[in-house]
């Protein structure tokens, strides 16, 4: 294999495995070889090697000498410091939304809350998350800062490994759909300060999704739990 399509290999691998990650098809604390994932994918150790240093770097993967490597856990620390970017740029962008929606922008906030409601019947927990991002891109988009979603998207993986940990929760989902539900009709009406306040509460759902899946996974985190102040 030459260069090119080595390396051509690792980025597919490591977008593979990094989206497995986030989405907890590859729950922390998982074992992870370089010889299984070369059989998955078809291709030599050399690429699958590069990808896992990759993840490594990012947070994504721990190796344990002479045991293995892993799925690491959660970096909480990353978690609150992307909620704290999140919420600063998501609370002051949703008001602007609602101080510039027009007509169109209404029909596609309700276009997303439509595709959510189809997801959510269809037991399609991937889908609902790529419309939950839809959503808030739109919003973003809606504010005349569409970049500004970009930097979110950029900070803030290891949230969304708590995100998507949530969504296999009892009620979870429907309970994001109604926050959803609610940000898109305050926005709609022009209600400024009430899309404000909602988004926040609706951003700090992410707090007690912390707490419920700490019960339920244990070893899924790799700091103590505990509130930011």
């Amino acid at each position: 294999m030459g260069v090119a399509a080595t390396r051509q290999s690792t980025d597919q691998i490591h977008r593979a495995l990094r989206g497995d990650i986030l989405n907890a098809a590859l729950r922390p604390g998982e074992a992870i070889s370089e010889a299984r994932m070369a059989l998955q994918f078809g291709v030599s150790r050399t690429p699958v090697r590069e990808a896992f240093k990759r993840l490594v770097e990012e947070g994504f993967l721990v190796v344990v000498p002479q045991v293995g490597t892993f799925v690491a856990p959660i970096d909480l620390a990353a978690v609150y410091d992307s909620q704290f970017v999140r919420e600063t740029l998501e609370c002051r962008t949703v008001a602007l939304a609602a101080q510039k929606i027009d007509e169109p922008g209404k029909a596609r906030l309700a276009a997303f809350i439509r595709q959510q409601e189809q997801a959510l019947a269809e037991g399609d927990r991937a889908g609902f998350f790529r419309s939950d991002e839809g959503f808030h891109a739109e919003l973003a988009r809606l504010s005349g800062h569409p970049s500004v979603w970009h930097l979110i998207e950029s900070v803030k993986a290891q949230l969304d490994r708590v995100r998507c940990l949530s969504l296999a929760t009892d009620g979870w989902s429907e309970m994001i759909l109604g926050e959803h539900r609610r940000i898109a009709e305050a926005v709609s009406a022009g209600d400024e300060a009430t899309a404000e306040r909602t988004m926040r509460a609706h951003l700090r759902t992410v707090f007690d999704a912390i707490e419920t899946i700490a019960r339920d996974h244990v070893d899924a985190f790799a700091t103590r739990l505990g509130k930011p102040n």
